[in-house]
């Protein structure tokens, strides 16, 4: 493995730097830098115009298609470099990194004039329709339906764990358009505006008191006939095109906010006298070397697109195996992580102003807490870390993969049926 980066990334990085620095606020790489509530505010609100303005989000795109058509490489220096900096780089994650990249693969010429503009320039919000209560891990059991209505698909049925859709614009959604066909045949995948009658979204109260998990109710809404990406049940191998994209991100930078989860965890254990436990010392550096052993498959990672891209051969199963493999490794590391979390700061851990204020935490700020949830940022990392072997796909799902379609062991028995 090559841990060097060419000429073109490193001169791309020095670029990157400088315009960092002329357009965070001031102090910004300063040690205990920290904005008021009013300011942070003031800030996501006039950061992704600032970001479309630098040609920052989704830079990888086409030219053509608004972005500036970096290589690889330089992605990933944009990338660090916004990581080291720990500045927002994403304009809503679900459009730039799922629905635009899909549509760059998959749409047509006038899906990608009406939809892209929206996305680069962070003024149309997304949400994923993929799941629903009786069908998570087996996604190809939806029964969710489309029917077409002249020149509409007429939408009924139900999804769950669908984030942010409180906020969303539009839907990516997966839809059943035949239901004779076999169950991977028969669905399509379409983009259906969520501001319309038909459409009912509750948020599901978790337990730091967001409700950023949504379940959507669709009674008859409709979306337009040639919403339909990819082609009308196709929608199995495009919906696996966008949860390629999810599993291919932050190769290289993913890392980062366990390193400075360690870094807090050290600073409280050594302040609270923690780090004189053995026991804590030894789960200190176990969480250490999984962060380096997460660093070094990342890199992996990068080398495995590098050489696909360059026609080298690699086999499409050990991006699959170091895909699958990685989100076992990361999330259950991190689920032990928080509980080594819980033994750090002990009876401290109930108290609301346990670990640094949001912002200082990484992970803690996703949605806001709804009143009468007095939970700290780490505990509320801690709540979260429960559900991440779940979603993007459970760990015994990602088990399955690696042992039937890598190691090429036998296909999991089905259960008896009821008799």
């Amino acid at each position: 493995m090559d841990l060097t980066y060419p000429n073109e990334a490193e001169d791309f990085r020095a670029e990157i730097k400088a315009w960092l620095l002329d357009n965070l606020p001031g102090g910004w790489f300063d040690d205990g830098f920290e904005m008021t509530p009013d300011q942070r505010e003031a800030f996501n609100a006039e950061w992704p115009t600032k970001l479309f303005e630098g040609g920052w989000i989704c830079a990888t795109w086409p030219a053509e298609y608004g972005g500036k058509g970096l290589s690889t490489m330089q992605g990933v220096a944009l990338s660090e470099e916004f990581a080291n900096a720990k500045a927002p780089m994403r304009g809503d994650f679900f459009g730039d990194t799922l629905v635009g990249p899909t549509l760059l693969q998959w749409g047509t010429e006038e899906q990608k004039k009406e939809f892209l503009p929206g996305i680069l320039q962070g003024r149309t919000r997304w949400c994923q329709g993929f799941s629903e209560p009786d069908s998570g891990s087996d996604l190809a059991s939806i029964k969710t339906t489309a029917e077409l209505d002249g020149d509409e698909w007429v939408i009924n049925g139900q999804k769950v764990w669908t984030t942010q859709g409180h906020h969303a614009d539009y839907c990516f959604l997966l839809t059943r358009t035949d239901p004779e066909a076999k169950k991977h045949a028969g669905i399509s995948y379409m983009l259906v505006p969520m501001k319309q009658p038909g459409i009912e979204v509750r948020g599901i109260t978790q337990p730091d008191g967001t409700a950023e998990f949504c379940e959507v109710f669709f009674s008859d809404a409709r979306c337009a006939k040639d919403a339909v990406v990819g082609g009308v049940n196709n929608g199995w191998k495009v919906a696996n095109s966008t949860l390629g994209f999810e599993r291919g991100q932050s190769a290289t930078t993913g890392f980062r906010r366990f390193a400075e989860e360690f870094r807090l965890l050290k600073e409280q254990a050594i302040a609270n006298g923690a780090i004189n436990d053995p026991h804590i010392r030894q789960r200190l550096m176990q969480y250490y070397s999984k962060i380096e052993i997460l660093r070094f498959n990342g890199l992996r990672n990068l080398t495995a697109t590098l050489n696909k891209s360059r026609g080298s051969g690699v086999v499409d199963m050990g991006t699959i195996a170091l895909g699958a493999t990685n989100k076992m490794f990361w999330t259950e590391m991190h689920q032990n992580a928080m509980e080594l979390a819980l033994d750090i700061y002990g009876t401290d851990s109930l108290l609301i102003d346990a670990g640094p204020e949001v912002g200082g935490w990484p992970g803690a700020s996703r949605d806001k807490r709804r009143d009468g949830y007095p939970v700290s940022p780490m505990m509320s990392s801690f709540f979260f870390s429960r559900s991440e072997t779940i979603w993007g796909g459970t760990s015994q799902i990602q088990r399955n993969i690696v042992g039937e379609r890598v190691l090429g062991l036998p296909k999991e028995p089905n259960p008896p049926s009821a008799s």
